[in-house]
């Protein structure tokens, strides 16, 4: 086998491979006992006909697709070892002379990792966030954990609808004196405030107690979805079937006992500014990473190769589809509810994807120019770290990460390690920030993560 390399630009390279004629004949010789026995020559049995016949009848040429397809299969990968090209994608192949008793010539087009000057890394001046956790923050925490504890009870004979409460009824509307589709309920549950239904609907149910009866009138929106019923009036006659609101615990050690494992109010909040602390320390991280590696991106010159883009798009696309499903929303259905199609819905992620494989290609050059690499007790650590946050199937799920997922498992721990270097010789600006009205939220992923190729 003969190879040569020519560099097209700093991205892609054309491959021009040449195997010798006898490699073509036995390409040939495999693609016969392939394809043999759908052959049919007069006078043999299906399958039975020999080459030189099959040749006489049907022409070589009815070989050659299987017989390139083998050569390809088996020459490219060594082609590209024996160049030492770094492929991250399909290759465009020419077929330039494919004729028995003579070499297999062929050419392969292909996008390389790129050629740039990595940067100088080492003396990076960024921004260190610092988020500083407040007891009003802690007390934040404790109101939800409160909220959801609290239970819902019926208030009793003789209550009366509140706002907050939770109303339980039978409603009929009509308009024009008719059913409306949607108009009716039995045993609704309607939390009065919420703005569930048009209007000041809820408003007129305050102050009714358990059985009586109300008619509500109110007017639809001119820009209701629902045609038959836009800017029109209607009544709803409604009945009240029971009021029920939501009862608080007490915030005291007995609260605390009941749900934690801590037996005194304090330990239960000195528990929660620990969990909001190392939140805390994490997100200050994350941040500073991201301000690390996007001070090293503005630096450096990469021609992004398209193909790695696309393929950090196709995670994104994946990811996105998985988060809109968990909410019941199949890919389609958004399609259709946003007039999207998935060109779009790509092109929406194009910008970060870019981000991310420019951000992976740096990551990656200063782990070899710093011959960064994973020992085997820090992928074991990395696995029980991960591990222990699933509980029950820890011994289980950390023999997977080893195996299966060792690779991933290993970017990640020499990408720490990146991150680590970059920090340590960084210069560095502390500037205090707080966690206030962050709790609940995701937060983006960081230009960093993601590392899409192999």
């Amino acid at each position: 086998m003969n190879v040569t390399v020519e560099k097209l630009d700093a991205k892609k390279v054309k491959l021009e491979v040449t195997l010798e004629a006898a490699k073509l004949t036995e390409a040939i010789q495999k693609s016969y006992k392939k394809n043999v026995k759908n052959l049919n020559v007069q006078g043999f049995r299906k399958g039975k006909a020999p080459l030189a016949l099959i040749k006489q009848f049907y022409g070589v040429e009815v070989l050659f697709d299987d017989a390139t397809d083998f050569l390809l299969n088996e020459s490219y990968p060594k082609a590209l070892a024996e160049a030492d090209v770094k492929a991250i994608d399909y290759p465009q192949i020419d077929i330039k002379q494919m004729e028995e008793g003579k070499e297999f010539i062929y050419t392969a087009e292909v996008e390389v990792y790129p050629e740039f000057d990595l940067p100088e890394y080492k003396g990076l001046a960024v921004e260190k966030p610092v988020y500083v956790v407040t007891e009003n923050e802690v007390d934040h925490e404790l109101e939800h954990l409160v909220e959801r504890n609290g239970r819902i009870e019926s208030k009793g004979e003789g209550a009366v609808v509140e706002m907050d409460d939770i109303a339980v009824i039978n409603f009929d509307g009509k308009v024009d004196g008719v059913q409306f589709e949607g108009g009716q309920g039995e045993n609704f549950e309607l939390t009065i405030g919420a703005k569930m239904f048009i209007g000041d609907f809820e408003d007129q149910l305050i102050g009714l107690k358990a059985g009586d009866k109300k008619v509500v009138k109110v007017t639809f929106p001119e820009d209701y979805q629902a045609e038959e019923v836009k800017g029109k009036d209607a009544e709803f006659d409604v009945e009240i079937l029971d009021i029920k609101s939501k009862e608080y615990p007490e915030v005291d050690d007995e609260f605390a006992s009941e749900v934690s494992e801590f037996e005194t109010l304090e330990e239960l909040k000195a528990s929660i500014r620990e969990g909001l602390t190392q939140d805390a320390e994490n997100r200050g991280k994350n941040e500073l990473n991201s301000n690390l590696i996007k001070a090293l991106a503005e630096k450096a010159e990469i021609d992004v190769p398209n193909a790695m883009v696309e393929t950090s798009i196709d995670r994104m696309v994946r990811d996105f589809e998985q988060r809109i499903q968990q909410q019941g929303i199949s890919m389609d259905m958004y399609l259709q509810m946003t007039g999207q199609d998935k060109t779009t819905i790509r092109d929406m992620f194009r910008d970060n994807a870019m981000n991310v494989v420019k951000n992976d290609l740096l990551i990656e050059a200063i782990m070899e120019k710093e011959g960064i690499t994973a020992t085997e007790e820090e992928l074991v650590a990395k696995a029980e770290e991960i591990a222990k946050m699933y509980g029950a199937q820890m011994e289980e799920l950390k023999e997977m990460l080893l195996n299966s997922n060792k690779k991933e498992l290993e970017m990640e721990v020499t990408t720490a390690k990146v991150f680590a270097l970059l920090e340590e010789h960084a210069v560095l600006t502390e500037v205090e920030k707080s966690t206030a009205h962050n709790h609940g939220h995701d937060h983006e992923d960081h230009d960093h993560e993601g590392h899409d190729h192999e």
